[in-house]
């Protein structure tokens, strides 16, 4: 027992030292934690080591992905979805035919299914792996891409596994993998949103924030576990559960639950993520010693995995090279509608052109249009626009492209998925040991070198992302919603408790007008997702501070003019910048 405890407080203490060297040293912590666990594998004490892969599988990924999609900006991934369920799907798929054909030349008597087996196990991206990318200068673009697609592209690679491992001992039916995986994504789609949204109407009564991130610790195994024993993704729906919660947060819960929640599972995630680069170092020595006892070559293992790296980089840069010029075509068809909807905006913003739109529209015969239909396409245009402008001002251009290619890396789930092959299932140690040395060179090559890459293709000169217009047009938002609360007359004399507390809530009311606001932007898409984000975090720490005063400033300790401390003097300082606060 306590040599246990000595390697949990240990592997704290490197977790904790490599994310802080790491940056110092100039290379990403993860690829500290995987060094250090492979030296680590050598000494006696884990001479013996033995992770079961549905430890990785289903007691850390669900929460890491769980976290990482409350995170992500809702409308960077709706607005990416196209291009994410692209790379989640068919380049998951191709990726693994691919690699099939490779592994069934390369290895002998494997046969394709077990060389698509194989395939699937290394062709998905590995979503903690990639938080490499984001301590690069990559565009904005490029990792809300890499971020959805290393969220959902895991059920195509394991429901793909789960179907080449049948097909091995039984006929294989196309059509019949495809609606196994249609019923995987659909099931988990249904059990996350359901969870999710319980999640919410659970814990915005609860008022305790410490109790409040007790349950949110929850939430991604109450999402992943009934869909896996319904036979669908768990790991899907804990990402949909996630994306819920993310957009419906600001709305449901305080901000002192969310601030709660945001620096508990920072935590969380840091120790998962370093515990999953350590185990994948611990684990090699065993691997290595499994296939020496088999009698199988090392060095050949480690060439094919070589070899299938090269594949991957490959067909990846096939797929995405392609992908871009799509993108770019979409982005300029936009540019030429631009006018267009800007017109139709003008026009919808005047009552007399709403009304004009309401006559053309009857005049077509094929139905009446609501006053709810109305706002609705108003809101679709703001949107449209919103899109098209994020598209020009965010290009995928040809550094990009190299991005989203060299950080394509795989990672933990990689390896577990590996450890999941069945024991009848030919050469399994050397499949293991291929899907492992896969991993490994792609964490130390890709994630080793993505940083100097980018650097040298484009050096960070960069605009800031908080541009003057955005900030300017942000600013206008808050005033205004900020006037549309009533404001208290302010009596003559001394202030009274009364007055205090009447002034509180006047603020609370205005942050809340605010908060509301920017929401409703966020769902436009009006805004930079970051420049969101800062606000709605500067509006949640301003009325956390109005919250947690323990008591009221006395009418001796008040500014001249008798009012609250901090309080706005009037209806413009009441609508300042939260980031200004």
């Amino acid at each position: 027992m306590t040599v246990l405890l000595i390697v949990f407080v240990s592997a704290f203490v490197v977790i904790a030292a490599a994310t802080v060297a790491g940056p110092r040293l100039g290379v990403a912590s993860p690829l500290l934690l995987v060094v250090m666990g492979v030296a680590a594998s050598y000494l006696p004490v884990f001479e013996s080591l033995s992770i079961e892969p549905e430890l990785i599988l289903e007691g850390v990924l669900p929460p890491l992905l769980y976290a990482s999609a409350v995170s992500m900006p809702a409308m960077n991934f709706r607005r990416e979805f196209g291009a994410i369920s692209g790379l989640s799907v068919l380049l998951v798929v191709g990726s693994a035919l691919a690699l099939g054909l490779f592994f069934m030349v390369a290895i002998p008597d494997l046969g394709f299914a077990w060389g698509v087996a194989l395939g699937a196990i290394v062709s998905p991206t590995d979503a903690v792996a990639t938080s490499i990318i984001k301590q690069t200068s990559v565009s904005k673009r490029v990792v809300a891409i890499l971020d959805g697609e290393s969220l959902l592209n895991d059920a195509t690679a394991l429901v793909l596994l789960r179907t080449a491992i049948v097909a091995t001992a039984a006929a294989f039916s196309f059509w019949g993998a495809v609606g196994t995986f249609v019923y995987s994504v659909v099931v988990a789609v249904v059990v996350g949103w359901a969870v999710g949204r319980l999640n919410l109407m659970i814990r915005k009564r609860v008022t305790d924030s410490t109790v409040n991130t007790v349950i949110s610790f929850t939430v991604p195994f109450f999402a992943s576990i009934p869909a896996e024993l319904l036979g669908a993704s768990g790991l899907v729906a804990a990402v949909v559960a996630g994306l819920i919660t993310g957009i419906r947060a600001p709305r449901d819960l305080s901000p002192l639950n969310r601030l709660s929640d945001s620096q508990n599972w920072r935590t969380v995630s840091l120790v998962l993520e370093g515990a999953v680069f350590l185990i994948m170092g611990l684990q090699i020595k065993s691997i290595v010693t499994n296939v020496e006892n088999d009698h199988a070559g090392v060095g050949a293992a480690v060439l094919v995995a070589a070899g299938a790296l090269a594949l991957t980089i490959v067909v990846r840069a096939a797929y995405v090279a392609p992908l871009l010029g799509i993108l770019e075509r979409r982005a300029r068809r936009g540019e030429r509608l631009q006018p267009r909807l800007q017109g139709m905006q003008e026009r919808m913003s005047t009552p007399e052109g709403k009304q004009q739109t309401v006559e053309e529209f009857n005049a077509r015969g094929r139905r009446t249009l609501s006053e709810h239909d109305l706002e609705r396409f108003d809101r679709r245009i703001t949107r449209g626009l919103a899109n098209i402008e994020y598209f020009l001002r965010e290009p995928l251009g040809w550094r990009e492209g190299i991005a989203v290619v060299w950080a394509g890396m795989r990672g933990a789930v990689t390896v577990a998925a590996a450890q999941t092959l069945p024991e009848d299932a030919p050469q399994r140690s050397v499949l293991v040991l291929i899907a492992f040395a896969v991993a490994m060179m792609s964490l130390l090559l890709q994630g080793g070198t993505i940083g100097p890459l980018l650097h040298r293709l484009a050096p960070d000169d960069e605009p800031a992302a908080e541009s003057d217009g955005q900030w300017a047009r942000l600013m206008e938002l808050l005033r205004t919603s900020a006037e549309s609360v009533p404001q208290t007359p302010r009596p003559e004399g001394a202030p009274t408790t009364q007055d205090y507390v009447t002034a509180k809530k006047e603020r609370l009311a205005v942050i809340a007008a605010q908060r509301a606001a920017l929401l409703d932007a966020r769902a436009d898409g009006t805004f930079d997702a970051d420049i969101l984000e800062n606000a709605l975090q500067n509006l949640d720490a301003w009325e956390i501070s109005l919250e947690l005063r323990g008591r009221l400033v006395s009418p001796e300790s008040t500014p001249a003019g008798g009012e609250l401390e901090d309080e706005p003097a009037d209806g413009q300082d009441r609508a300042r910048n939260p980031a200004e606060q």
